[in-house]
């Protein structure tokens, strides 16, 4: 129907001055009442180029993984410096990707089961289970409490002959100490998984985490930096695993491989659309998706730059109360995508983490604990084959010590101001109750 493409092109043309408008008016209309307005740990950043292109996809019915997809993988990878990107539709697939493709028997140095992977203790479950899923053994060890990503010594005495990589995590956008897990890495012979899925333009030395590993992977969920609605990418500069990822990412087939011909030369009587080189998931995005990356990432730089702005204000207006709060610090040579704010109080603080929180939460101020806090305390674990190295003292602090909050551009200076206002209200309140409580105790000993 030759006539469809020019009359859906000019229903969009005609729709998106309306979208817009629509856009425009919610933020003329959006105004911040302190105690009243809920500040969220996120605002999308999407608007009327990802409503419109969407809205195009669905029109003319290509809906389903397509040319949208492949211009967003092709933006990615070249954001992050990698050669090759392969959108799937989570965070979550694309670790399980990643680690199907280090364990098939389809590469030289598969990692054989049971191997072990070492992990932070304290990341998201979805970091942890696809370990479990394909057949090896997460081996958890202690974080940095103020970055709240793995310590790179740790993992040194962590290494044994039955490690076969590393999967540091960017926790919070915080990136890990890449240069000294590479080397290690290196140095042992083995794979290194970065599971980037919160740091979205965090950088080490001037360079993209994500572009380090011999895999990486990011998530582009509703709370991310930039979303696609659901989500995720697998990234690597390796053209046997991306085309590996692409059967694995639909049914195992050939048709998104670069070496599809050559390999349907070797097998004339199947039809090549229909050839399965290897077992595979369906973890495909659709274009709707894609039709939000494309736009969604031309966006991620400001977005950044807020947060980044926001970070910097907190953290002076915070650092009065150095004696009951653990701040988060960028390391040298080192910029955070911050996820949110996560801050830390102090053991031996004359109030606990579930307080400060409960306060924020009445203040209208949306908070989390630290992704799933520590994972060997987790329940699930116990369903799991595991191993931990060392007491993860750090990890069960953070567990029982630590928070975030929303930290994003729709946080304009109002809201900025008022979190740190009520932050800064509570510890002192607390403080001076504190102060007071031992001159009654000096006095009332006398």
């Amino acid at each position: 129907m030759p006539w469809r493409g020019t009359k859906i092109t000019s229903l969009t043309k005609r729709m998106k001055p309306t979208i817009k408008e629509y856009f425009a008016q919610a933020e003329a209309h959006r105004e911040f009442r302190p105690g009243r307005t809920r500040i969220p740990l996120n605002v999308p950043s999407f608007g009327e180029e990802e409503v419109c292109e969407a809205l195009d996809s669905m029109l003319t019915t290509r809906v389903t993984m397509g040319e949208k997809v492949a211009k967003f993988e092709e933006l990615f990878a070249r954001y992050i410096g990698m050669k090759y990107a392969i959108m799937v539709n989570s965070g979550s697939s694309a670790n399980l990707l990643a680690l199907s493709i280090l364990t098939s028997p389809s590469i030289l140095g598969k990692i054989g089961s049971g191997s072990r992977i070492i992990t932070p203790a304290v990341t998201w479950s979805t970091t942890v289970f696809p370990i479990a899923f394909v057949g090896l053994v997460p081996k958890l060890v202690d974080v940095e409490v103020e970055s709240m990503t793995m310590d790179p010594a740790l993992v040194k005495r962590a290494v044994s002959p039955e490690t076969a990589a590393l999967l540091p995590v960017h926790l919070m956008g915080f990136p890990c100490n890449m240069t000294e897990i590479v080397e290690m890495a290196s140095a042992k012979g083995i794979y290194v998984i970065e599971d980037a899925c919160e740091a979205h333009g965090a950088e080490v030395l001037g360079r993209k985490v994500g572009s380090f590993g011999d895999i990486s992977t990011f998530s582009f969920f509703f709370s991310h930096h930039i979303t696609t609605i659901e989500g995720g990418m697998i990234l690597t500069n390796n053209e046997e695993y991306s085309n590996l990822a692409r059967s694995l990412r639909a049914h195992g087939w050939i048709r998104e491989r670069s070496d599809k011909k050559e390999i349907a030369k070797r097998y004339l009587m199947i039809d090549p659309r229909f050839l399965f080189i290897s077992p595979g998931f369906n973890v495909r995005p659709t274009e709707i998706q894609g039709a939000f990356g494309i736009h969604q990432i031309r966006k991620l730089s400001r977005e950044l730059e807020a947060r980044r702005t926001n970070a910097q204000y907190w953290s002076s207006r915070f650092s009065k109360f150095w004696n009951i709060f653990i701040l988060p610090v960028e390391k040298p040579g080192t910029k955070s995508a911050w996820f949110g704010y996560p801050m830390t109080v102090k053991p031996g603080a004359p109030f606990s983490r579930n307080s400060l929180v409960a306060f924020l939460e009445s203040k209208g101020i949306e908070t989390r604990p630290i992704m799933a806090g520590n994972m060997a305390e987790q329940p699930v674990m116990q369903h799991l084959n595991y191993d931990v190295h060392g007491d993860l003292k750090n990890a069960r602090m953070i567990m029982r010590n630590s928070f975030f909050f929303g930290n994003h551009s729709g946080i304009g200076k109002e809201e900025k101001e008022y979190i740190a206002d009520c932050v800064e209200e509570f510890a002192r309140s607390k403080l001076k109750r504190n102060v007071l409580d031992q001159k009654e105790s000096v006095g009332y000993r006398s």
